[in-house]
């Protein structure tokens, strides 16, 4: 018989102080989920919440390029996260640096759990983690282990994303994955129709904001522009934020 991962038995310790788990997902990539992430984090934080940022896409981690430059985590009794204006920051290409990640299968399961296991959070109100997109066994892994773990779906408004969320969102479901609602970047367009559709609360639109470009990797410009206040009455809706 298989011995059981004793790694997966600390996980629960790692995340005992964590309050509140809310993993953004996209039905696809470039919707722009890790940009709306990591504003959420940072608007929390700007709340007065005690955040942590988890960057669970391997493949292509951004979270490090959207918050700022952060120092390396700190080993003690595990791995300790940086912290950068405000939010505890975790990812694999604080460890790995520019080298690739080319993780598949197995081995992206066991980098998971691996991270899971090691991360030292401490006490959280909120852990915002940032899904691997579309619905394959990285994100199924993620619920799984992340057991707590309530969703925010995002989509953009085209019609392309949409029917691909709308898998997504029935994939969920028959997991038995809390929807918190979807949110709408880029613009807005035939994302309320579709959730009323799908019976799933609309939380608002986030537009597209030149801004954002110049104001990546410093939270200060991103908590200052358009988007970031879009983001933040979507996530007041959702009851993610501490009232003010």
């Amino acid at each position: 018989m298989r011995a059981l991962d004793p790694r997966l038995a600390v996980i629960p310790e790692r995340l005992k102080g964590v309050s509140r788990v809310v993993v953004f997902c996209s039905g696809k990539g470039g919707v722009g989920k890790t940009l709306l992430s990591s504003l959420a984090a940072l608007v929390a934080a700007r709340r007065g919440a005690r955040v942590g940022l988890l960057d669970l896409d391997f493949n292509g981690p951004s979270s490090h390029v959207v918050l700022g430059s952060a120092p390396p985590p700190r080993e003690d009794r595990g791995v300790v996260p940086p912290e950068v204006a405000g939010v505890k920051l975790m990812s694999l290409a604080l460890l790995a640096g520019e080298a690739p990640l080319p993780l598949r299968g197995a081995d992206a399961t066991n980098a998971l759990i691996e991270l899971l296991a090691v991360t030292r959070w401490g006490d959280l109100d909120l852990l915002v983690v940032d899904a691997p997109p579309g619905t394959g066994d990285e994100l199924l892994d993620a619920l799984r282990l992340l057991k707590r773990a309530e969703t925010l779906v995002v989509t953009t408004p085209s019609k392309l994303s949409l029917a691909v969320v709308a898998r997504l969102v029935r994939l969920l479901r028959e997991v038995g994955a809390p929807v918190l609602g979807l949110v709408e970047n880029m613009g807005r367009g035939g994302a309320e129709a579709a959730a009323a559709e799908w019976g799933v609360r609309y939380l608002g639109w986030v537009p597209y904001d030149p801004a954002i470009e110049e104001a990546l990797g410093n939270p200060e410009k991103l908590l200052a522009t358009q988007a970031a206040a879009k983001l933040e009455e979507a996530l007041a809706r959702a009851g993610v934020l501490k009232a003010r």
